[in-house]
């Protein structure tokens, strides 16, 4: 059986540990009718427009 031949540092643990908890920026994407940033497949929260139509009424 293997038996490693020095201790593994702290560094490397604590980079190889946190490798998969990297937080990742939601994507975007450009609303057709007022030009505001907003998530895909959702109803834009500046004009409540979603696929070219007014779903939500905004002020």
């Amino acid at each position: 059986m293997a038996v490693p031949k020095n201790k593994t540092g702290r560094a490397r643990i604590h980079s190889r540990r946190s490798a998969n908890s990297r937080l990742t920026v939601a994507a975007r994407s450009i609303c057709p009718q007022c030009g505001a940033a907003k998530l895909p497949h959702y109803v834009c929260p500046n004009c409540g427009s979603y696929k070219g139509r007014e779903v939500i009424v905004t002020e």
